[in-house]
């Protein structure tokens, strides 16, 4: 890979507006894939996203902006994806050029639900992207604080670690910190898994529990993050980095949490369909937790706070007796 690619990023909502916004400290032109044309046309007049980070200014004489997926796959070299989980397969589908001898970043915390995979692994089994060419990009880490130049921390994980270094390049500013992993399906899965421990610290807070209660949850959450990720790919690893533990916090805790939101109005009584209706944005927990309890049938980690949020979710199982017998099993 060149040591000065042609950068795109692809997807409109939070994290793809953040993404933009850190990649354009360092003056190079970035391709930006949206779906919306209506989008598109409004970044160019007024130099901000009408529906994410509106605070988030934008320069359109640096943006390639375009809302033909095609076109921008063609014309740029590494490829940052965030778009949610559950719209990548139908986006990937409007592709009719290929996606062969192009880096692909991910920046989607969440499962593929059609196939049960994370963002890397479909790219590799159903693309044939080489795993050398994948990469994660992860927190801890919010859209909105970075809108506002906050100091954030990402991870960027890739088997090749070069690339991970070249891309860390283009990413970092006085306001954003890079750390390289190459420990790209961990960081993944642990994305994916926070998202979920994060709906449950909602829950919790929807139903009435303190700080008290959720900090041994959070304790808990790491311990099971941990026990999870072993098993679906042992390697040395700390779970108590950034990346695992960081990420985990600022989800669970966070006022900005999408997951946490979603997590509390279930605590408060609300149905997942009513939850969802009413948030403008995806709470990728919801589709992870279901696929994350899949996985582990064949794997058999303890997992009782995923369990938990599966039965809740997915069985229509009571929040408030649930987190009941919750508080029974862990410590």
């Amino acid at each position: 890979m060149s040591k000065n690619p042609k950068i795109a990023v692809l997807g409109g909502g939070s994290w793809a507006t953040a993404i933009v916004k850190m990649l354009s400290e360092n003056k190079e032109t970035i391709g930006w894939y949206m779906r919306s044309s209506i989008a598109v046309d409004y970044i160019k007049k007024n130099n901000h996203n009408p529906n994410y980070l509106r605070s988030a200014e934008l320069n359109p004489d640096q943006l390639d902006l375009s809302d033909d997926i095609n076109t921008i796959v063609n014309n740029y070299d590494l490829l940052i994806f965030a778009i949610p989980s559950a719209f990548l397969k139908s986006e990937l589908e409007k592709l009719s050029t290929s996606l062969e001898g192009k880096i692909i970043f991910s920046a989607i915390k969440g499962i593929v639900p059609e196939t049960g995979l994370i963002i890397g692994e479909h790219f590799h089994e159903t693309y044939n992207i080489p795993l050398e060419n994948i990469g994660v990009i992860t927190g801890p880490c919010h859209a909105e604080e970075v809108a506002m130049e906050r100091l954030s921390y990402l991870t960027l994980a890739c088997q090749d670690q070069e690339k991970a270094k070249i891309l860390s390049k283009f990413i970092a500013s006085s306001y954003i910190k890079t750390k390289i992993s190459d420990d790209i399906i961990g960081t993944e899965y642990a994305a994916m898994l926070k998202n979920i421990y994060a709906i449950a610290a909602g829950i919790a807070h929807g139903l009435g529990y303190g700080d008290n209660f959720q900090s041994v949850l959070m304790s808990n959450a790491i311990r099971e993050m941990k026990r999870f990720i072993k098993k679906v790919h042992k390697m040395k690893r700390n779970i108590n980095n950034s990346a695992y533990l960081g990420d985990l916090l600022v989800t669970g805790y966070s006022t900005f949490s999408r997951n946490r939101m979603f997590g509390n109005m279930i605590g408060k009584g609300y149905t997942v369909k009513s939850a969802q209706m009413e948030m403008s944005m995806v709470a990728e927990g919801y589709y992870a937790t279901k696929s994350a309890y899949k996985i582990n049938q064949d794997n058999g980690a303890e997992t009782p706070i995923i369990d938990t949020v599966y039965r809740i979710l997915y069985e229509g199982k009571n929040a408030k007796q649930e987190f009941k017998s919750l508080t029974d099993l862990i410590d």
